[in-house]
């Protein structure tokens, strides 16, 4: 019997899933580069190794602060799709403490795929994950998770990218939209649903998290009253190199 027991429990652990074990989101192919200068938000002009300057897509709408240095080392991804104006994006840039992934698609993308692989602890449970879901007639949320008679559980999902004296902050801009997004959540809430703000810390040397009240006194107060009134907050930074990122630890939050 107790021979059974220890090969059920060991099979069990062998089984479980986490972060520790879960891959993530691999890179396409990386082109390193020098970054020149980040300009009308979505432009950037890039020296390729080989003494070439190409402009890249930046697939990032904030301000960048802190990860836009001209002169840093940076790595694009090369798109040969004759639709496309601009056929490289900027993936991400090489900061003194740590890479920082600019491409502001992977969050979503990686914490719906972490969360139907089951290995974000908090999220676990749900049988389906919905992205990109329409909640009002001029909002969408990120993730929706479902599961039987469970009622949704709603995810909106922060990318963040301004890291100061190991303290990661957001937003990194006023936001209008994102206080509108909490303002979303917090109906969701008082109709008596699961509501989470997850911010994804897209780099690797943060310690804690804050809201940004230097930048916007306006969301960082939106965001405690909707914290008392139910309002969940997840922070995860990454596991982030040149072949792939994934999640990696949650980080601490301090209101």
């Amino acid at each position: 019997f107790w021979f059974h027991y220890v090969w059920i429990t060991n099979s069990l652990m062998s089984n479980k899933k986490d972060l520790n074990t879960y891959k993530g989101l691999p890179w396409p192919a990386l082109i390193p580069g020098i970054l020149i200068k980040r300009y009308k938000r979505f432009l950037t002009d890039v020296k390729l190794n080989d003494g070439k300057i190409v402009t890249a897509h930046c697939p990032n709408t904030g301000s960048m602060k802190g990860c836009c240095e001209s002169g840093r080392p940076v790595y694009l991804s090369f798109h040969d799709n004759p639709k496309r104006k601009l056929k490289y994006t900027w993936e991400l840039i090489e900061m003194p403490t740590s890479l920082v992934g600019v491409n502001t698609l992977v969050p979503n993308r990686l914490v719906s795929e972490s969360v139907k692989a089951d290995v974000v602890p908090e999220l676990t449970g749900y049988e389906t994950v919905a992205r990109e879901v329409k909640i009002s007639a001029h909002s969408r949320i990120d993730l929706v998770l479902t599961a039987g008679r469970r009622k949704p559980c709603y995810v909106e999902i922060k990318n963040c990218t301004l890291v100061d004296n190991h303290i990661a902050l957001f937003p990194d801009a006023v936001t209008a939209r994102g206080l509108k997004h909490i303002d979303e959540l917090v109906k969701l809430v008082r109709q008596g649903h699961r509501c989470v703000m997850f911010y994804f810390i897209q780099r690797m040397d943060a310690k804690v998290f804050k809201p940004a009240d230097h930048i916007d006194p306006e969301y960082g107060r939106g965001l405690r009253r909707a914290v008392k009134g139910g309002l969940e907050i997840l922070v995860y930074d990454v596991a982030i190199d040149l072949n792939g990122i994934k999640l990696n630890r949650k980080i601490p939050h301090e209101l």
